[in-house]
């Protein structure tokens, strides 16, 4: 047993590496900037899509623009210090109290050298996508900065930290600009929001509702964030929950609950650790969601030009029939006028008509707002041929640059054609198991591994890494390879069938007929030591073996021991 415990050597389908691939981001963005510019954009200018919806026309900085993370919540609910916890340090400019510090937007983007940077300057910066922000002033540029430093995650995320939301109409007004519209702005762009609420500022106020309410359409994109919940019991917590779910779901008019991570997100250690183990499961998945941005962007530009193009084509449809309903010599003040009263109506009949979706068209009490400010007389008539290019991005376009994406019909050659080294993109996000009560100093922590009379120590962690591509070559389906897929490999060894139903017995640990990565290993790990070394099958797997996370199914088998 002892030679089986020791044996490292080199075991079939762990060489080789990725051959360099195009990035398929960078590919995609490309393809859309061509398909804005020759179908979409003449007709947002025809129709001004830039007035009646308050968004500029899009630039190529905008497609080429890294992910962006915006975070939203009222003041002292630990916006800032969830930047700080992200990024492991402090940044330029950031203010942290329980009064209200930060009063500024603030833009965090990787760059050589810690500086920050005055929001004017920010806003004609030739690579990074803020040009939009000049359309709300003076006033509001000189509370908007950007702060620079090198940062591993900043590569690839830019993260937008929002001054705290307040209460009351007075501290509303003496922003000197339109919060909830620079908030919309910048969720137009944002791939994902974060909106933070405090255990014990469960409130929400007027602007507080108002900023969600500018959210909408974007639900998709809203994760939020219960922090400082280390600060209460179990009891408390459960109650705390509750009460922001039915907060939540009075103010988001949807019968979709939103996602909510619960926490404390900053680098102190739990103040109460009776909820230590949900803290650190909840904290993995909010940093698995946002590690898999970067390999999202691509598909989330289109998801967003194909939103862009189906309202600038409901647009289209109503600036036209405004046009086409105005007589052409006398009372057109009159009849646009009464055009205006029966909008609800004209939208109706726009929508049987071309058969549009209610869901595209514009909120008919701003767009009636914006339509008094314009001369129904003054618009372009509808053309066809525009509509048909609008149509075709949608049914001919976007779906071939779909099929570029990564797909389900991919097979494992397909895939990483298309994914090239963009498959092992992640944003690299903080995971400090000492926060949550548990020892530091682990196999976990140190990059050689486990030492071997630790619990963690696993013989084949070496093996483990050179067979992972191999593994993913197999193509498996959330982690696991099928049982025939795995038979094909076991197979192509050239071992007897009944040893390799000895090695099945082995390997696949948990008994679900499926193979994971490190039951892969453990097969052929078996398969190299009959092939090569001669040695016969094991009646059992040593200890040291066996992968540390599935020691317990083997204890619990052996009844109560190895």
């Amino acid at each position: 047993m002892a030679d089986w415990a020791a044996a490292k050597t080199a075991m079939p389908g762990g060489g080789g590496g990725n051959d360099d691939a195009v990035n398929k981001t960078n590919r995609v963005s490309a393809k859309l900037k061509a398909i804005y510019k020759d179908n979409i954009l003449p007709a947002e200018k025809r129709y001004r899509y830039d007035f009646f919806y308050e968004s500029p026309y899009l630039t190529d900085v905008e497609f080429d623009a890294k992910p962006q993370v915006m975070l939203v919540g009222q003041y002292s609910v630990g916006k800032t210090s969830f930047i700080r916890y992200m990024l492991g340090r402090d940044f330029p400019g950031a203010r942290i109290g329980p009064e209200p510090t930060t009063d500024r937007f603030t833009c965090l983007i990787n760059g050589p050298e810690e500086r920050t940077i005055p929001g004017n300057a920010l806003s004609v910066h030739p690579d990074l996508p803020f040009r939009g922000l000049e359309r709300f002033g003076v006033s509001f540029l000189s509370r908007f900065e950007g702060s620079q430093l090198p940062s591993s995650v900043l590569r690839s995320v830019t993260l937008v930290d929002t001054p705290g939301i307040l209460s009351g109409e007075k501290q509303r007004l003496n922003r000197g600009y339109d919060f909830t519209k620079v908030v919309s702005w910048f969720a137009d762009r944002a791939d994902l929001i974060l909106l933070l609420f405090d255990a014990h500022k469960l409130d929400i106020s007027d602007e507080l509702r108002a900023t969600i309410d500018v959210l909408k359409g974007h639900e998709d994109k809203i994760r939020c964030i219960l922090n400082k919940a280390d600060q209460i019991n179990r009891q408390q917590l459960m109650r705390v929950y509750g009460a922001l779910l039915w907060s939540l779901g009075k103010t988001i008019n949807s019968p979709e609950v939103l996602r909510v991570y619960v926490g404390s997100f900053w680098h102190e250690p739990l103040r109460n650790l009776d909820n230590a183990e949900l803290f650190e499961q909840e904290e993995g998945d909010l940093m698995r969601d946002l590690a898999i941005l970067p390999r999202q962007s691509a598909v989330r530009k289109i998801n967003e030009l194909v939103k862009r193009i189906r309202k600038v084509k409901t647009l289209a449809y109503i600036i036209g029939h405004l046009k086409s309903q105005m007589p052409t010599v006398m009372g057109k003040e009159k009849k646009q006028a009464k055009l205006i009263n029966d909008m609800p109506n004209v939208f109706r009949t726009i929508m049987k008509k071309h058969n549009l979706a209610p869901g595209d068209f514009p909120d008919i009490s701003k767009f009636n707002e914006k339509l008094k400010e314009t001369k129904f007389s003054e618009f372009h008539s509808l053309k066809m041929d525009q509509i048909q290019l609008l149509e075709d991005c949608l049914t001919s376009h976007l779906p071939r640059l779909m099929e570029e994406l990564p797909g389900e019909k991919d097979t494992p050659e397909t895939l990483r054609a298309k994914m090239g080294e963009a498959s092992g993109d992640a944003v690299p996000l903080p995971t400090r198991g000492s926060r949550f009560g548990k020892e530091s100093g682990g196999s976990a922590s140190n990059p050689f591994g486990a030492a071997e009379e630790s619990d963690q120590y696993w013989a084949l962690e070496e093996s483990a890494d050179r067979l992972r591509e191999s593994f993913e070559a197999l193509g498996p389906v959330g982690g696991f390879l099928s049982p025939q897929t795995a038979k094909e490999v076991l197979v192509k060894t050239g071992l007897q069938k009944e040893q390799l139903r000895q090695i099945w017995t082995l390997s696949d640990i948990d008994r679900d007929g499926y193979l994971d990565h490190h039951e892969y290993v453990v097969a052929m790990f078996l398969c190299d030591a009959v092939i090569q070394k001669g040695r016969p099958i094991p009646a059992e797997l040593p200890i040291s073996v066996v992968p540390p996370e599935k020691r317990a199914m083997i204890k619990e088998s052996n009844g109560g021991g190895f």
